[in-house]
């Protein structure tokens, strides 16, 4: 591995970081909340030590190998997780350095948590950069510098893999450049249509902006402490769940959507069971929960569409307090909160495609008990899945259920009664954001004693990397020669 050239990309990072950070000035010069010097100084900062890095260390010649993109990937996630916490220090918006690092990671990760109890008293910049947060972690800041920075080259194919959230990635363009640009011009038009759509249904230009970028992102940081709830609008509910549906899907299907091949949507199988399975949940909680004080039949269908939707795909928005739903619904959603989104969505959680390919292999391994000796191919989209890739996944699922009891039990040991426990590292590791019990939809995670909010963290950024990425840094042989 090549550390200089590593250090010059973490040092690129964090300048365009710092340069990305500068969208917050015009926010707090315009209603003059008094914070766009803290955020002009932060932002001198990042960019004077970022880019005296890279130009000091850069080699334009050089190619990032595998091991390169992997470190690049989870140091670079660390870096810019540590630096997007700084304006939460500066600007007095976060008592402590530890709280200020879990907001700033959870809005990189689009974990959606918050240590916050009071988010409407923050100023309107910290708002918007708590938001951005999101919109840059949503599609990923990797791809973002890949897209725009050419000192990664052709040998950023690598890092485009290790950190792409999908067990599989589709390159739609010949160079991982095209690729990254690609994408995010797809998701930059889902931002712009949910911003209008938004703004015309009734919220102010500056809500309409930072609820899209937590839809698109599947975040989940609103600007009012009742989140989507506090509009009391069936419309802008309606567009939400629409846009956070849309950010669960593949963003390689959308690419081909809006390239004239909507059939792209119904070829995929892994995009039926998903939607299959946002239908019948939502079915099922709005048939438990009729006539349980949460209004009429189109009100609770309202209520189980959005919460089922904003849970699914790990966005975390909310418009009731869904704890006060029957036990049934409410494991319900802690169950889709383990499956997420499609592949290479912004949706966290195991994705739907893993659960597509486990279960069609535990189907053949049961063919095979009656037939030992037939041939039976695993296919998805009528393409076969390697064993490579079979074995890939159990792996990854396995990691993800130790990860997930490890911590559980880890927060259990800070006296933290169970069903928080469960609740919080199930929220954490699925980038989704409300769990249960004293992490609720109605709750913050600012109580919590600082180990278990360091614990979180780590929850955070291996669920948002896929655990891989992070852990493979972990192993001896990574680090030798």
């Amino acid at each position: 591995m090549n550390l200089r050239l590593v250090a010059a990309a973490l040092g690129a990072l964090i300048a365009v970081l710092g340069l990305l950070m500068s969208t917050a000035v015009p926010w707090s010069l315009h209603v003059q909340d008094g914070q766009h010097f803290a955020f002009l100084l932060v932002i001198v900062s990042c960019v004077i030590v970022g880019g005296t890095v890279f130009f000091l260390l850069r080699d334009p010649d050089a190619e990032y190998g595998l091991r390169d993109a992997f470190a690049i990937v989870t140091l670079g996630w660390l870096s810019v997780g540590l630096v997007g916490a700084v304006p939460y220090v500066v600007t007095g918006s976060l008592p402590t350095f530890t709280d200020a690092v879990f907001e700033s990671f959870s809005g990189f990760t689009t974990t959606g948590a918050t240590v916050l109890d009071d988010i409407e008293k923050l100023p309107h910049s910290v708002l918007f950069w708590r938001s951005l947060t999101h919109w840059l972690g949503g599609m990923g800041i990797i791809v973002l510098s890949v897209a725009i920075l050419p000192l990664l080259g052709v040998g950023g194919m690598a890092m485009f893999k290790a950190e792409v959230p999908s067990p599989v990635v589709d390159k739609i363009k010949p160079t991982v450049a095209a690729t990254a640009k690609t994408l995010w011009k797809v998701y930059v038009v889902f931002t712009v249509a949910e911003i209008l759509l938004l703004y015309v249904a009734g919220m102010d230009f500056f809500d309409s902006v930072c609820h899209t970028f937590g839809t698109l992102a599947t975040g989940g940081f609103s600007t009012k402490n009742l989140s989507i709830g506090y509009y009391q609008s069936p419309l802008i509910d309606v567009i939400v769940i629409v846009f956070m549906l849309i950010a669960g899907i593949n963003f390689t299907l959308h690419y081909q959507a809006l390239t004239g091949n909507w059939r792209a949507y119904l070829r995929s199988e892994e995009c039926r069971l998903y939607l299959i399975i946002y239908g019948a949940a939502t079915a099922f909680i709005c048939w438990n929960i009729y006539g349980t004080g949460e209004g009429g039949f189109w009100a609770g269908l309202n209520k189980s569409a959005f919460q089922t939707a904003s849970i699914m795909t790990t966005t975390g928005y909310g418009t009731t307090d869904w704890e006060r739903w029957p036990w049934a619904c409410q494991w319900l959603l802690v169950t889709l909160m383990f499956m997420g989104g499609c592949a290479g969505s912004t949706a966290g959680g195991m994705k739907c495609m893993r659960l597509v390919i486990v279960g069609k292999h535990v189907l053949r391994e049961l063919k095979l008990l009656i037939h030992p000796r037939a041939v039976i191919p695993l296919k998805i989209d009528r393409r076969v899945v390697s064993p490579a890739i079979i074995n890939s996944i159990l792996a990854f699922i396995g990691l993800f259920v130790g990860v997930w009891v490890v911590s559980t039990l880890l927060l259990v040991i800070l006296n933290i009664d169970v069903v928080t426990a469960v609740g919080a590292t199930t929220a954490t590791l699925s980038n989704i954001g409300p769990g249960l019990n004293k992490v609720g939809a109605a709750d913050s995670y600012g109580w919590l004693p600082v180990p278990a909010k360091w614990i979180l963290i780590f929850n955070m950024i291996v669920g948002r990397l896929e655990l891989y990425t992070v852990f493979v840094l972990m192993v001896p042989d990574f680090w030798r020669k």
